[in-house]
C-alpha cells in the first residue's frame, strides 16, 4: 500500500465531505496503488491515476469505487475517462484548479 501524497490528500479533502474523507483515503490507498495491473513505478504516475479516480468520483464514494474498479481492470482507461490521457500534465492542471477553488 502506498499512502496518498500531500497534493492528492489536499484534492481529496476538497472533493469529499469531511465524513467521507477517511473512507475515500482508505479506498485509494488500498485499491489504487502499486497493485494495479501492468503498472509501472513512480509516485508521479500513481498520482495521475489517483487524480483521475478523484475527478470521476465527483465526491461520491460509490463513484470512487467504480473508478478504482476501472483502474484495476486497466488504469489507462481511467485516464481516458478523466481526460488525462492526452497530456502527462493535465492532471496537474486539474489539481491546481481544484485547489485554487478552495481558496
Amino acid at each position: 500500500m502506498i499512502p496518498l501524497g500531500v497534493k492528492t490528500t489536499a484534492v481529496l479533502q476538497r472533493i469529499f465531505a469531511p465524513e467521507d474523507q477517511s473512507q475515500a483515503i482508505s479506498m485509494l490507498e488500498g485499491g489504487c496503488g502499486d497493485n494495479l495491473p501492468d503498472y509501472g513505478s513512480g509516485m508521479y504516475q500513481l498520482e495521475r491515476v489517483r487524480f483521475a479516480a478523484l475527478k470521476l468520483s465527483l465526491g461520491n464514494l460509490h463513484k470512487l469505487s467504480e473508478a478504482i474498479k476501472l483502474a484495476q481492470m486497466d488504469w489507462r482507461d481511467l485516464l481516458v475517462g478523466a481526460d488525462f490521457a492526452e497530456s502527462v500534465q493535465e492532471h496537474e492542471d486539474w489539481a491546481a484548479k481544484m485547489l485554487g477553488a478552495a481558496s
